[in-house]
């Protein structure tokens, strides 16, 4: 799909306001701010923490310079739009809200970009599509998965036929003690806010799959608990030192699954001195109540192009990657993937999820097994974040075969499978994709 965005500025550049300041606006900020400030142009901020928006100009003030940078609260969504007249706005929210700004944003005449997932149910989603069609604006998903060289070489060898017909794949993802127990400790534990790690995390290689094998999720089978994490998994492991949060508590002090907000500098300023504006705390004790999410996840799918998938995921594994395998008609390709681990919203340590991948290895039929070797991947998620922000915010588009770039019905597809891999999980029967939404 073109890149959502309309050149009215009078200089020319396309006008961007952005909606959640947290971890994950990162990425944008800087694309717009630094890298393609020729044809792009920062209007406005919003967020229900004024003081997380401070704290992003004051990042950006070099770049920002004299020049006012309006900064609304959610409930002034609509003046925003009004008096800053962005043409496109980027959703980076907590994953619940997703909706409620890109309908808006799309009713009031904007195109959006959101982070994935694009929303977390099947009613918000058919609620996205229904706006989509009604408006006729255009909707970005950011997948940077798909554009990793390890991910993107995958997919020009399926692609090319080199092992046939795929009729299998099997996925293992593993969350470590460092990125996996950061999920319970943040919104993210609760499904209401995230869909789980289902949705929320899953998503993305649900959708590389959907990419990887150009084809859709028809029948999902899922089973999930909490097995790990939660007070009465570590009550049954005989703990019994407990706390609610990591920063200053004393039996805090010797757990490695604890944070402490005050040693970072971002994390303080970003969430401890934030806290008096809207409640929110980030450094919850991974078992505490109030868990409703799953770490323990297996789920069956198959496609309509007739492959099978089966796919876990794991949040509490002493490394952090992949191993994804794809069977076909003519042989076999596998792949493992080591990543750095990281905790979302710190001062960059090393990096962000900079992944290394192994060698891919292919094994034809009747043939001798032989090694692929990707591009080098540089920066992070795989070195998949530089070229999907140059696909959205670099003036000239360089045509792309495989076709990276995910609009509203690829979004759909990619948290559908999540979707009813939760369904089945409450209700212990297969789901079929085609009965959660009209797509």
């Amino acid at each position: 799909m073109d890149t959502p965005g309309k050149k009215s500025g009078t200089d020319g550049k396309t006008r961007y306001a952005l909606v959640g300041t947290g971890a994950r606006a990162q990425m944008y900020l800087d694309a717009i701010l630094k890298t393609y400030t020729s044809n792009s142009s920062l209007v406005a901020l919003c967020d229900l923490n004024p003081r997380r928006m401070e704290l992003a100009k004051e990042i950006y003030a070099e770049e920002i310079g004299n020049r006012e940078l309006p900064g609304y609260r959610p409930r002034d969504f609509d003046r925003m739009v009004a008096e800053a007249g962005p043409d496109v706005v980027i959703v980076t929210t907590v994953d619940r809200t997703h909706h409620k700004y890109i309908l808006r944003a799309m009713e009031l005449g904007c195109d959006v970009v959101t982070e994935k997932p694009m929303t977390v149910d099947a009613e918000k989603c058919q609620a996205i599509l229904d706006t989509v069609k009604r408006t006729g604006r255009k909707l970005r998903v950011t997948f940077n998965y798909r554009y990793s060289p390890v991910r993107a070489k995958v997919r020009e060898l399926i692609r090319d036929g080199v092992i046939g017909d795929i009729r299998q794949v099997h996925f293992e993802w593993l969350l470590d003690t460092v990125h996996g127990a950061d999920y319970f400790r943040r919104w993210h534990r609760d499904k209401i806010n995230s869909g789980g790690l289902m949705v929320h995390k899953a998503t993305h290689h649900f959708d590389l799959v959907n990419w990887w094998i150009d084809s859709t999720p028809e029948l999902v089978f899922g089973l999930g608990s909490l097995a790990f994490y939660g007070r009465a998994n570590a009550e049954e492991r005989g703990v019994e030192a407990f706390y609610d949060r990591g920063t200053g508590h004393p039996n805090a002090k010797e757990d490695p699954f604890a944070l402490d907000l005050s040693g970072n500098a971002m994390l303080r300023r970003g969430y401890l001195e934030a806290e008096s504006e809207d409640g929110y705390r980030r450094d919850q004790s991974v078992f505490g109540d109030g868990i409703s999410i799953e770490d323990t996840m297996n789920v069956v799918v198959r496609y309509a192009s007739g492959a099978q998938m089966s796919y876990s995921l794991c949040a509490y594994q002493p490394w952090e990657g992949y191993v994804v395998n794809f069977t076909g008609t003519r042989g076999r390709i596998e792949l493992k993937e080591v990543e750095s681990s990281y905790v979302s919203g710190r001062e960059a340590e090393g990096g962000l999820s900079v992944a290394t991948p192994d060698k891919i290895t292919v094994f034809p039929h009747w043939a001798a097994p032989y090694v692929v070797e990707p591009p080098e991947a540089v920066g992070g998620h795989g070195g998949g974040d530089g070229p999907l922000l140059e696909d959205i915010f670099a003036s000239r588009k360089k045509r792309d075969p495989l076709k990276r770039a995910a609009g509203h019905e690829e979004g759909a597809w990619s948290i559908l499978t999540g979707i009813a891999a939760n369904q089945s999980f409450a209700t212990g029967r297969p789901v079929r994709t085609r009965e959660l939404v009209d797509l």
